[in-house]
């Protein structure tokens, strides 16, 4: 079945992604970061792109997701902006571009949407981000909302650990949710929690919830694109479906391309450009005639 083109396609929206849940209609996210992967991702009909911070890790090789800066992430942006056409894209806010100061996490956020052509952003953290959260809607910048397991969060966190297990913990994520949920976020990343955990909040909150990690009963599901087609040079979490083996496809193309080049196989005479006629025997002539010399 051929796919019709992005720009024949509704473009999704805000409003989009809400009505979705209203109608009970499944949401699909998946990260890229470049514009070759996001202009694929595009391509192939998914609701929302997520320019994550997992570029870190999965792009730029860093040990998890603190080091990457807002440069950065606005560089990756922009790449994912040009390509896409159809899809909502969301920048996620690195580690120290909202923590600091409100005021510096509305100028970080105006800057991913001003310059990075974002039409959202991401933020980690529940109650005690929905203050920020209704700062940066009055800025005009529309925010997902990120609970569970946050990544930024590794080092209080001890670890990349599933969140929730307890009752309190089980609380505390349903007051984080509905605290969100009542500041304004479009949608809310449920990562790293147990599936009936998902289930509440799912239930309990108008924001539509993409799970991660989360179960089947969230409204969305996002998973980072290079870890569904092995590229992520890490094992896979529990959660992670792989549909495509991209590094074996890649190494066997390299390996290729090197053979063919070591045994002169690479390039071929059909590969390979030509002087014309007359060129070549004007050419011709003048080597014969230093021969001749």
């Amino acid at each position: 079945m051929s796919i019709s083109s992005p720009d024949l396609q509704p473009k999704v929206t805000i409003s989009t992604i809400q009505e979705k849940k209203i109608r009970r209609e499944p949401i699909t996210c998946l990260t890229a970061y470049d514009y070759a992967t996001s202009r694929l991702v595009d391509e192939a009909g998914i609701d929302m792109i997520l320019v994550g911070d997992s570029l870190a890790m999965v792009v730029l090789g860093y040990e998890n997701t603190l080091p990457v800066t807002v440069d950065e992430m606005l560089h990756h942006t922009r790449a994912v902006r040009r390509a896409v056409r159809r899809a909502l894209v969301i920048a996620d806010m690195p580690y120290a571009s909202y923590q600091v100061s409100e005021e510096e996490a509305a100028r970080n956020a105006t800057r991913f949407v001003k310059e990075g052509g974002a039409e959202a952003v991401k933020i980690e953290g529940g109650s005690k981000r929905a203050d920020l959260v209704r700062r940066l809607i009055d800025a005009e910048v529309p925010v997902m909302g990120h609970i569970g397991l946050t990544p930024q969060s590794i080092h209080r966190m001890g670890g990349f650990k599933v969140q929730g297990k307890t009752l309190a913990a089980v609380e505390q994520l349903m007051r984080d949710a509905i605290a969100l949920d009542n500041a304004g976020v479009f949608a809310i990343v449920l990562e790293g929690i147990p599936r009936e955990v998902a289930a509440m909040i799912t239930a309990e909150v108008s924001a539509p919830t993409i799970g991660i990690g989360a179960g089947p009963d969230c409204d969305g599901q996002v998973l980072v694109l290079h870890d569904i087609l092995n590229l992520s040079f890490a094992p896979p979490a529990k959660f992670v479906r792989r549909y495509g083996d991209a590094a074996a496809l890649i190494t066997d193309a390299v390996k290729a391309f090197k053979d063919d080049v070591e045994a002169g196989r690479y390039p071929d005479e059909g590969e390979s450009y030509h002087l014309p006629k007359e060129t070549a025997s004007v050419l011709e002539k003048l080597l014969l005639h230093k021969t001749a010399v």
